[in-house]
């Protein structure tokens, strides 16, 4: 009977932490959010569903820069693809002020964060500190 217990006892241990793994499997923690238009504002695009039907809107007259936009989440940002003119300023402003930069050396892509574009426009743009030159995308 002891035995008997015993493996019972082992049996239901592993039954539990195999219910356990399945639990922490079904509810990652890094599982995409969702948001829409002034709540993308600041947002990594990467880390929500804005990505899922991103699309290049505008590309910049200088240095390659993307002006990517989710209708889903009607939010946009700005990228930058490697091998653009690089090294740069990256950025994405709003015709309210919003606006997010960030730096690339142009080894791989790097993006901004997102800002508000429900009923307002925005641009993407690449600046070089060298001759301070700007390259801007389309107002979108």
């Amino acid at each position: 009977m002891n035995a008997l217990t015993r493996r019972l006892a082992t049996v239901g241990s592993a039954l539990a932490m195999a219910g356990s793994s399945l639990l922490l499997a079904s509810s990652p923690a890094s599982a995409a959010t969702s948001c829409y238009a002034a709540g993308c504002t600041g947002l990594d695009p990467s880390t929500t569903i804005c990505q899922n039907d991103a699309r290049t809107v505008s590309v910049s007259d200088r240095f390659g820069v993307e002006l990517r936009y989710s209708p889903t989440c009607r939010a946009a940002w700005a990228r930058a693809t490697p091998g653009s003119d690089a090294p740069m300023l990256v950025g994405v402003q709003n015709t309210r002020g919003d606006a997010y930069t960030t730096y690339t050396t142009g080894a791989a892509y790097r993006w901004t964060q997102m800002v508000n574009d429900k009923d307002i426009e925005a641009r993407g743009y690449g600046f070089k500190e060298v001759g301070a030159q700007y390259g801007f995308t389309a107002w979108y």
